[in-house]
């Protein structure tokens, strides 16, 4: 059985390496273009080192004296106006306990987080926006709750 194997090997050899045409044996013979040009299977990509500086997820931080909407109760924030198109904006005002407007405009958008249990907006249409936030119910589950702020009619 060896010798056979021996044999096989041996003719495949001879055949490759008669009059030089090893390589073009294999193109006539053979439905793929340049079939020596192939990548080989086996070898692996280089990887080429990064140089230059590594930008941290944390390391653009922002700090501003703007004051933010992010944890007013959602009943103390009122929607003025809403902006239609291919990025939706709201306009929303925060009122004070007795009813009053601050005269500070806030622009939101989808994916704000809002309120104290941090509702996030998930939609802006024209009649208003709908917030959904995540709470615990007295089963110890979580629990989405929806909630829909009108644009004010005032």
């Amino acid at each position: 059985m060896k010798v056979f194997f021996i044999a096989i090997i041996f003719f495949s050899m001879n055949l490759f390496a008669v009059n030089g045409k090893g390589p073009e044996f294999i193109e006539e013979n053979s439905a793929i273009k340049n079939p020596l040009e192939l990548r080989d299977p086996f070898k692996r990509e280089l990887r080429r080192k990064r140089t230059g500086k590594r930008e941290y997820p944390g390391s653009k931080t922002v700090f501003t004296n703007i004051q933010t909407i992010d944890n007013t109760p959602l009943d103390r924030i009122k929607i003025t106006g809403i902006l239609i198109g291919n990025e939706r904006r709201a306009v929303a005002k925060t009122v004070d306990e007795t009813g009053k407007e601050s005269d500070q405009a806030y622009i939101l958008k989808e994916g704000m987080k809002l309120g104290e249990n941090s509702a996030e907006i998930k939609a802006i249409l024209p009649g208003g926006i709908v917030l959904v936030e995540k709470i615990r119910n007295v089963y110890d589950q979580d629990e989405y709750l929806e909630t829909i702020i009108p644009v004010a009619s005032d």
